[in-house]
């Protein structure tokens, strides 16, 4: 399963990574949910100082989405 993509850009890097839950967050440009455990959260990286712990935790928690160790687990709210 494709939990996470980047398309580097001249200037940036946009970016999406497929989660179990939305999460509300300014750095997001835009979430799309299309099924209640796959929710899509579009990004954009203007520097490599912008890969904090936030960002390491989106893509740690997508890596379990696309191993699907979410399946089967209640919905987190």
């Amino acid at each position: 399963m494709s939990f996470a993509a980047l398309l580097p850009k001249r200037k940036w890097m946009d970016g999406h990574v497929v989660l179990s839950r939305r999460i509300d967050s300014r750095r997001f440009r835009r979430i799309e949910t299309y099924s209640p455990r796959n929710v899509v959260h579009l990004f954009r990286l203007m520097s490599p100082d912008d890969v904090d712990h936030e960002v390491e935790m989106w893509f740690a928690e997508a890596c379990a989405v696309g191993e699907q160790r979410h399946i089967g687990r209640p919905l987190q709210k």
